[in-house]
């Protein structure tokens, strides 16, 4: 199984922005909702350790969905660019940078399909999500 690290780098008032790790290598930037205590469809997901899965989403397409959120269900890594985007789940881009004055990640859609053919034989894998003050994520 495919062990892969999200570590969040920044938190602003509108955004939680992260850094996405295959085989201990930063290949992708991630943009959450803020820290809202797990509120649903508004804040990011606690620190942890998830399974991710593949899912067809009505609105997103083949994505992944990520399992055993306490208290939460239906969040996603899909394309996306700014916190409008998000609704709780975890979008996946290629660089940082600013859309209507406000934070984003940018290349998604190319940032997805790259995800996508990573992970292309594996219908699940393990996610572990730090903040990068944990220092077990620089293990």
């Amino acid at each position: 199984m495919k062990q892969l690290k999200l570590v969040r780098i920044a938190e602003t008032d509108g955004a939680t922005l992260g850094v996405l790790l295959f085989d201990g290598r930063p290949l992708f930037v991630t943009l959450e909702d803020p820290w809202k205590n797990n509120a649903r469809g508004v804040s990011s997901i606690p620190d942890g350790e998830y399974t991710i899965r593949k899912h067809e989403s009505p609105k997103f397409g083949l994505c992944y969905a990520v399992d055993n959120v306490p208290e939460r269900s239906h969040i996603l890594i899909h394309a996306g660019n700014t916190s409008d985007d998000t609704q709780g789940c975890i979008l996946l881009g290629l660089q940082f940078g600013e859309l209507k004055g406000k934070p984003a990640i940018l290349r998604s859609k190319d940032a997805m399909i790259l995800f996508m053919a990573r992970l292309a034989k594996d219908e699940t894998a393990k996610l572990t999500v730090y903040n990068f003050t944990d220092l077990r994520c620089i293990q």
